[in-house]
């Protein structure tokens, strides 16, 4: 059997006295789609944060496609594709401009004209990113994160800023990753479309795991019935305040 794309034991990290993550122990197999949600500030960022090694944890350990991001960070980072919560973009270059970086980073020779087809950006490859609206970045950023085929795509919050057909471009691309091999690990506070593309779900809440399983599991578990929405079961494990439920946050191109 193959290494969990992402394993962690008691993951914890400390600002302080205000404890972000929890003793977080999570296993995502590597043949999943992971949905992990949360409302904003519950700790999933930093979580990912934490995976990729761009934060060190406080106590616990984690492996990440069966290596440690620490100490093995650039293979692991040379196997994740990446499409963080706040990502910078360079104004001045193009959307074939920013692909190209990525490619020569990762050492691969995809084509960017078929990146950036896959995202719905073919028809302005050679446009500055500068006058990208906010869902054309996000795609942007999308199309960067698929770069070399990585064998774990990591995404956070990645129907941030886009309209319907967006948010079915993304669900279309989770899709034929997984199929195609990779785990796909993606936090989200927009829960309309968690059940249409999730096969498990983790429930953050002020840090800590508090609820995982697939959605029928975790209808039946929570005694909410068996049309809830994973609305529904959310405020049922936290007994806190709802999250959005629409399909995407904004209307953009």
């Amino acid at each position: 059997m193959s290494d969990p794309a992402i394993l962690t034991e008691r993951l914890t990290k400390q600002y302080g006295s205000t404890t972000a993550v929890d003793e977080l122990t999570l296993t995502v197999e590597g043949d999943e789609i992971y949905g992990f949600l949360g409302p904003n500030g519950a700790g999933k960022s930093t979580t990912i944060g934490m995976l990729m090694d761009y934060l060190r944890p406080t106590t616990g350990s984690i492996s990440v496609l069966g290596q440690d991001p620490q100490r093995d960070v650039v293979d692991v980072h040379s196997r994740i594709g990446i499409l963080p919560d706040r990502y910078s973009l360079y104004g001045g270059l193009t959307a074939r401009q920013h692909l190209e970086l990525v490619l020569d980073t990762k050492r691969v020779s995809d084509s960017p004209a078929e990146l950036l087809d896959r995202v719905g950006l073919d028809a302005v490859d050679g446009q500055s990113v500068g006058t990208f609206s906010q869902g054309m970045e996000q795609r942007l950023a999308l199309a960067m994160a698929l770069v070399g085929d990585p064998d774990l795509l990591v995404l956070d919050e990645p129907f941030t800023g886009l309209d319907p057909h967006g948010v079915r471009t993304v669900r279309e691309i989770v899709h034929e990753e997984n199929d195609r091999g990779a785990a796909i690990f993606f936090s989200s506070h927009v829960l309309g479309q968690v059940e249409l593309v999730c096969d498990r779900v983790g429930i953050l809440h002020e840090g800590r795991l508090v609820a995982e399983g697939t959605i029928d599991s975790l209808r039946a578990e929570t005694t909410v019935g068996s049309d809830a929405t994973v609305e529904e079961i959310f405020v049922a494990v936290t007994d806190g305040p709802e999250l959005s439920d629409e399909s995407s946050t904004e209307t953009t191109q």
